[in-house]
C-alpha cells in the first residue's frame, strides 16, 4: 500500500487507472484511462503524443540520490503535460519541494517511510512556492 502526498499532506491513491509501463503502451496495450510508467531513462521525445494524451505519469526514482526523476517532470511539462504527474516512490520528505518545483503534483511514498517521516516533515517543506534559494536571496 502507497501513501500519496501533497500540499494538504498524506492521502491515500485515489487514482483508479492503474499504471502501466511505457513499453507496454507504446507495444500496443491499449489502455484509455490507466497512467502510464515513466523511467527517466525513457525517450521523451519518441512517445510525445502518447505521454501528453495520458491522463496520469507517474516518474520512477530508483532512490533518493538520483535526480533524474526531477528533470524528466520538468522536461514533460515543458513539452506541454498538464496532465496528473507522480514522483514514484524513492524520495524523502527533504526533496519534497524540489519535486514541487520540478512540476510534481504529488509524492508516492511507502507506509513505512510514512512511519519514518511523518506527514509533519513533509508539510514542513509544502510552503514550496516560497521557500527557494532566489526568493531568501532576494528577501
Amino acid at each position: 500500500m502507497t501513501t500519496l502526498v501533497t500540499d494538504t499532506g498524506f492521502g491515500p491513491d485515489d487514482f483508479t487507472g492503474g499504471f502501466v509501463a511505457l513499453e507496454g503502451i507504446s507495444a500496443g496495450a491499449g489502455c484509455d484511462d490507466c497512467g502510464i510508467d515513466v523511467s527517466p531513462s525513457d525517450d521523451l521525445n519518441a512517445h510525445r503524443e502518447l505521454l501528453l494524451a495520458a491522463p496520469a505519469i507517474r516518474i520512477s526514482f530508483g532512490s533518493f540520490a538520483d535526480g533524474r526523476g526531477f528533470t524528466t517532470a520538468k522536461s514533460l511539462r515543458l513539452m506541454g503535460y498538464t496532465g496528473r504527474l507522480r514522483a514514484g516512490a524513492g524520495l524523502i520528505a527533504d526533496q519534497y519541494a524540489m519535486a514541487r518545483r520540478a512540476g510534481f503534483d504529488e509524492v508516492e511514498i511507502t507506509e513505512d517511510l510514512a512511519r519514518r517521516q511523518p506527514e509533519e516533515q513533509w508539510l514542513f517543506r509544502a510552503d514550496w512556492q516560497s521557500y527557494d534559494h532566489q526568493s531568501r536571496l532576494r528577501g
